[in-house]
């Protein structure tokens, strides 16, 4: 299992070059990929791409970029970029988001989203490798071919549900996870996304999960303190789907807690699951977790 970290969105007057310091250590601390997610800050793939390519070599992700707002031509294209800028070290996390966001934030229309995201997926992919698009679905259309450098990188798709998780697994490259623990993972994720892949002829895929981490000696208060900040994921209905499988009531539940013993045997039983990379997002505690995922990653 390979170990990645989320980048912080930095704050004050230099944020790229903060991203940049925290790309540089990222590598320097034996990570091999690291993930900034796209929420209403920087734009993740602008952002990565101007600190990235005054950063060591590390593979850079988005976790992830909303589909809805941005037509699937246009976004391979502005990943096409990066990837050409990052040497080929990019990989493009998308997804669906939320009707909270979708809707009543951006105004757009819900309505069946695993069909929306088929459809930008047969869009996105032949265009992000440079291919002639002619395509007419029921959500979008295109009539394109992008002749820029930088095609060929991989694309995630924060997959959660049976249709997703087979989608993903048939065209995508894998997924990225969030709020999903290792039962869910061994016993859902794996085997419905593992099996599309199979079917579709197409190299095992990818599972990237990132979950709450924190090393302490106290993990009631760190669980309580997980709830306390990520209390919104246990109300939006897709993450509330993976919590409910897990048999976690809150978000705390899935947050990797405890001392060092601990959290490497929770983390051995998420690589056990088939979680292929893991993204931890430190949110107590930060030395000492930081520390013991170090020397994870350093193995």
């Amino acid at each position: 299992m390979r170990y990645g970290c989320f980048l912080a969105e930095p704050q004050g007057s230099d944020v790229i070059g903060g991203l940049r310091d925290q790309i540089a250590q990222a590598a320097e601390d034996g990570f091999t990929s690291a993930w900034l997610s796209h929420i209403f800050g920087l734009d993740a793939i602008t952002a990565l791409t101007a600190a990235g390519v005054q950063a060591p070599p590390i593979e850079l992700g988005t976790a992830v970029v909303p589909t809805y707002p941005r037509h699937p031509a246009a976004l391979a294209q502005q990943a096409m970029t990066a990837s050409a800028a990052l040497g080929g070290r990019f990989a493009l996390g998308i997804g669906l988001s939320h009707k909270i966001v979708i809707e009543d934030m951006f105004g757009y229309s819900f309505e069946r989203p695993g069909r929306h995201m088929k459809e930008y997926l047969d869009v996105l992919i032949p265009a992000s490798r440079g291919e002639q698009v002619a395509y007419q679905g029921e959500t979008l259309k295109a009539n394109v071919r992008l002749t820029g450098p930088g095609a060929g990188f991989p694309v995630l798709v924060a997959a959660l549900g049976p249709r997703m998780l087979k989608l993903a697994g048939t065209v995508a490259d894998g997924t990225v996870l969030w709020m999903t623990g290792p039962k869910t993972v061994a016993e859902h994720i794996a085997p419905t996304i593992k099996a599309a892949a199979a079917e579709a002829g197409r190299e095992a895929p990818r599972i990237v999960c990132a979950l709450p981490i924190s090393v302490t000696d106290d993990p009631a208060a760190a669980v309580a303190r997980a709830d306390e900040i990520f209390k919104i994921y246990g109300q939006l209905p897709s993450y509330r789907a993976m919590l409910d499988r897990e048999g976690a009531a809150t978000p705390g539940g899935v947050a990797i807690v405890g001392d060092e013993d601990t959290v490497l045997a929770r983390l051995d039983e998420l690589k056990q699951a088939g979680v292929t990379d893991f993204v931890g997002s430190t949110f107590a505690n930060r030395e000492r977790t930081r520390a013991l995922l170090i020397g994870a990653a350093k193995g």
